[in-house]
């Protein structure tokens, strides 16, 4: 979990290809009224994302015995509560980092539909994971190669390995 730009799809596919279970990234999973949404600049409701974490609870549902990866930004508690009644088993990884570095990364990211504008909002909206949720945090601000080794050491620890 996290904003936009702080790394949740490459550390999620290496974790995803280091643990031997599926990968989704939350973005294929946006109706496209959410992409031309967001397209233009304008930053989504929580109507705009019920639709959209019902599929990706869908999704967990389906692979919750046997593990997966999600990348999703689950920016809200209850968006995260939304996606835990799908697995009692999912654990978050908060990639966490300043706004500063995260800003810098997504505007050097090209072919992307979330526009930089919009990370502020994003910035806003994040509730930091609460003591009632199974995760931790990660810090983006090393090389990928660091951030991946500390989410797999998070993960090692909570025995989600």
């Amino acid at each position: 979990m996290g904003v936009s730009g702080s790394g949740k799809s490459t550390v999620g596919e290496w974790l995803a290809d280091a643990l031997g279970v599926p990968f989704a990234d939350a973005d294929a999973f946006h109706p496209r009224h959410n992409i031309e949404k967001m397209s233009a600049g304008v930053p989504l409701d929580d109507a705009d994302r019920a639709p959209w974490l019902d599929a990706m609870a869908d999704w967990l549902a389906r692979h919750g015995e046997d593990g997966a990866v999600l990348v999703c930004s689950a920016l809200k508690h209850r968006y995260r509560d939304r996606l835990r009644q799908a697995s009692s088993r999912l654990f978050f990884l908060h990639m966490e980092g300043s706004f500063e570095l995260i800003a810098e990364r997504v505007a050097r990211r090209e072919g992307h539909f979330m526009p930089p504008s919009l990370l502020r909002s994003q910035f806003e909206a994040l509730e930091p994971l609460g003591d009632d949720e199974r995760g931790a945090a990660v810090s983006v601000a090393g090389t990928p190669q660091e951030t991946r080794a500390e989410a797999l050491a998070e993960l090692e620890r909570a025995g989600v390995r």
